[in-house]
């Protein structure tokens, strides 16, 4: 193929993902409106949604006043955390905390639940002991601990949860359909620990009591990272399913599970069709694989190799590492050098790369893909695609937070409440572009007047310092 036409069967390409991809402000609008329309499903009946609108039972979320001493530890992947957290009141806040990670054995993630609980809860005492020192529990009180479990339970109460099913890298048969909360108490009372779990909730429930402990005008908690959640506060009495008496304090946080969110409005293409084909998880979790960090990078990688089979543009190149599922990655390899564009996760890096010539995007196409020397032309494609990407999904992003505002009235109403939404996440951490276009896209669908009382904050850490802050809410 003559250098004219491979560039002409490459502009193709690009030129069909940029429509496909396109997302403009009423599209936008019909999706908001959907997650809305899903939102309130979900809280009408069980399983009247895709979006599960799961109670976490949490009622009362931090004020600011809190005092004492209280325990969080993080179970969401490989490693966990325990946390210890010293709060002073209204004047102080936060007096000090004190954190440890700590990996877990591999062998541990496929062992028994006794295992893996016995484990955590003789870290934990560990921790506890060499924390000790000048912090005695007033009239023999037990020390209460908040725990963030990032994996899907079904909860009965703010302190109990049984395991629907494990993700991430664990399989243990014998804790699916068990009470997690009960399996860590058994494990703690094991160890001589004496500690009370006051509450059991995930990272976007977290993210929300983190940053409402700051700011009493906090609405939502969402993560956008590898994968991506939200939660938010709801008025006990607009949840149909809600069985028993409503809470004193009239409100309910709601686990969204908004993941599994799907509309027809969604711009799909033919990448994310075959990326959810070979996904562990088919017809599932749509909105996740457009939006969260875990899939972006592999989106591009197979608009690179239809570019690659199609226009040949790559030159004669063996395309095996193009076709390695995702072998482009958002997510940086932490072991990586401390340079700052080795150390950006691999989209990320070419899409925020400002040297003339493009020196990152050949780097990263010469290290990851083994595609050398490109022209000027195919490296800003790249760079094109990944924007059109990183792009969609930021304004897909946008649109659920807009969803979540139209569900609670506060997308423009006249009384101008100040409404807050926490963001954590790495996505939306590191990656700069995305965070930039989640929030004007964002300003653009609310409109100049509206925008003026929402505001988007970063959120750092809700996952483990929130356990610890609900576990003062709710102390007995």
């Amino acid at each position: 193929m003559a250098a004219v036409e491979v560039e002409v069967e490459a502009e193709k390409v690009v030129a069909e993902l940029r429509e496909r991809c396109a997302t403009p402000a009423s599209l936008l609008w019909d999706v908001a409106a959907a997650m809305a329309g899903e939102m309130g499903a979900g809280l009408e009946k069980e399983g009247g949604s895709r979006v599960k609108m799961l109670l976490s039972y949490v009622d009362k979320l931090p004020t600011g006043r809190e005092e004492g001493l209280f325990y969080g530890l993080d179970l969401g992947g490989t490693n966990f955390r325990v946390l210890k957290v010293h709060l002073g009141g209204s004047k102080k806040h936060v007096v000090n905390s004190e954190s440890r990670e700590v990996s877990i054995p591999p062998h541990l993630m496929s062992g028994t639940s006794s295992e893996l609980f016995g484990f955590i809860a003789g870290e934990l005492g560990k921790f506890v002991a060499e924390e000790e020192e000048g912090t005695d529990m007033p009239n023999g009180k037990k020390k209460e601990l908040g725990f963030t479990f990032s994996f899907p339970v079904r909860q009965r109460s703010v302190a109990s949860g049984t395991l629907v099913k494990w993700t991430k890298a664990f399989s243990i048969d014998d804790a699916v359909g068990e009470d997690v909360v009960a399996e860590l108490q058994t494990a703690m009372v094991k160890q001589g620990l004496d500690m009370h779990v006051a509450a059991l909730i995930n990272d976007a429930v977290g993210t929300l009591a983190g940053a409402r402990y700051y700011d009493e005008d906090v609405v939502a908690g969402v993560i956008f990272g590898t994968g991506t959640n939200a939660a938010y506060v709801e008025k006990a009495n607009a949840i149909p399913k809600w069985e028993g008496e409503l809470p004193n304090s009239g409100d309910m946080v709601i686990n969204m599970e908004w993941g599994n969110f799907y509309s027809s409005h969604l711009p799909v293409t033919e990448y994310d069709e075959a990326l959810d084909k070979e996904s562990l998880n088919p017809g599932e979790q749509i909105y996740e694989k457009l939006t969260s960090g875990m899939y972006l990078g592999d989106i591009v990688r197979r608009v690179l190799l239809k570019l690659s089979l199609q226009s040949g543009i790559f030159g004669s190149i063996d395309n095996s590492k193009l076709k390695t599922r995702f072998h482009l990655r958002f997510k940086a390899d932490p072991k990586i050098s401390i340079n700052v564009a080795n150390r950006t996760p691999h989209i990320s890096a070419m899409h925020h790369d400002e040297t003339p010539d493009l020196k990152i995007v050949a780097e990263k196409l010469h290290q990851i893909l083994e595609i050398t020397h490109t022209s000027l032309e195919t490296r800003k494609m790249v760079v094109e695609i990944c924007d059109i990407v990183a792009r969609r999904a930021a304004r897909l992003a946008a649109a659920g937070v807009a969803g979540i505002l139209m569900k609670l009235g506060r997308n423009g109403g006249i009384d101008n409440q100040r409404s807050v939404i926490a963001i954590d996440g790495g996505l939306f951490e590191h990656y700069t572009k995305f965070r930039e276009c989640l929030e004007s896209t964002l300003g653009e669908l609310l409109g100049e007047e509206a925008s003026k009382s929402v505001a988007v904050k970063h959120a750092n850490d809700g996952s483990g310092i929130g356990a610890a802050l609900i576990a003062a809410s709710q102390s007995r």
